[in-house]
């Protein structure tokens, strides 16, 4: 990879993205507001109480995306029936948002003070999104190699972050080159697995460490399993961004509401994340303030083993390394050993140059 093209950071909104920065935390609410808009803005109020950057939905439309008869998924099939009544083509037109629905949305992120993003499926639903002026646009993994689509996204000129699951990393080399092609720098790549909800064991998370190697960008997690162990050791493998899905109720009807995260959960999540990447500190090794205190009382010191007489000399047989570190530091031995002490010493004295000859 040519390494004068990158640029390690992305902004969304006031917000910069990318090594140095917190994480940017996406309470992926994504149809699980079901065609409601109560339910959307309580999606919006349980983001942002939990503590997340932005709130994410999906704007699609049917009839741009599938075909009246396209099958279901095999977690369709799981969390809505096989009722030819209610086709996948049917369940994602309930689950359309209107353009006055994505005003009132936007309008309520606003008011919490969350970021709105969405997630576009088709070109209609991307120019909408455009003239809504949203912050970035999230490319979702289905479209990872809608390589014509993606080229529609990048000339919006808003910055963008692609999920790669499904994918294989020529595949996910293939969307950098398009973004090369184009000069566009505004982009991030995250680290998925397409099943819903997925086993950690699936994570595959090392790919986290592959794609800041290679592409020199920030990188993350979209995370389909139920727990928080994925999310917390991507922090600790580099990641910028973190993904989760979320819903006021599991027990609400649709496909995703069962490997979401129920509001507590959603903000237990953040504030793990949020410890996790606190835990990482710095790339220096220092001793902190918190272990100052200690340092004395831990560390060890030399001292006499036994009663040693003035103008003895001091060996390992009189001398040995006891806390506290108040004296002459054990890494010192060879500036004390065959030293003569100018007075008598008691067992358990704390040696201290001043008293050596």
């Amino acid at each position: 990879m040519e390494k004068n093209f990158f640029m390690n950071q992305i902004k969304i909104g006031n917000r910069s993205i990318g090594d140095g920065n917190k994480i940017f935390f996406i309470a992926e609410a994504g149809v699980n507001h079901n065609g409601s808009i109560k339910i959307g803005k309580q999606l919006i109020d349980a983001a942002s109480e939990a503590g997340a950057d932005a709130v994410k939905f999906q704007t699609f439309l049917a009839e741009e995306i599938i075909i009246p008869k396209g099958p279901k998924a095999k977690y369709h099939l799981e969390t809505t029936g096989s009722n030819k009544a209610l086709s996948w083509f049917d369940l994602l037109k309930s689950q359309e948002i209107s353009r006055e629905m994505h005003m009132e949305l936007i309008n309520h992120c606003k008011k919490k003070k969350i970021t709105f993003m969405s997630t576009p499926y088709d070109k209609k639903s991307a120019d909408l999104l455009s003239k809504m002026k949203i912050k970035a646009f999230k490319i979702a993994s289905t479209d990872n190699d809608n390589y014509p689509f993606v080229e529609y996204l990048i000339k919006k000129n808003k910055p963008i972050i692609l999920s790669t699951a499904m994918s294989s990393f020529e595949d996910v080399k293939h969307n950098f080159s398009l973004f090369k092609k184009h000069k566009f720098k505004k982009f991030a790549f995250l680290q998925c697995t397409a099943n819903y909800p997925s086993s950690s064991i699936d994570a595959n998370l090392k790919v986290i460490k592959l794609y800041k190697e290679k592409f020199k960008c920030p990188v993350g997690l979209s995370d389909h399993t139920m727990n928080n162990v994925s999310a917390l050791t991507s922090v600790g493998l580099g990641a910028n961004i973190i993904e989760k899905h979320f819903t006021i109720s599991k027990k609400l009807f649709g496909p995703d509401h069962r490997m979401s995260l129920s509001p507590k959960e959603l903000f237990q999540s953040i504030r793990e994340v949020r410890e996790a990447e606190n835990s990482l500190g710095k790339k220096i090794k220092y001793i902190l303030p918190s272990e100052k205190q200690n340092k004395k009382k831990l560390k060890k010191s030399i001292v006499t083993i036994s009663n040693v007489l003035k103008g003895e000399k001091l060996s390992t047989n009189n001398i040995s390394f006891k806390r506290p570190a108040t004296g002459i530091r054990p890494r010192y031995l060879n500036k004390v050993l065959g030293k003569r002490v100018k007075k008598n010493l008691p067992k358990n004295t704390i040696l201290k140059f001043s008293l050596l000859k």
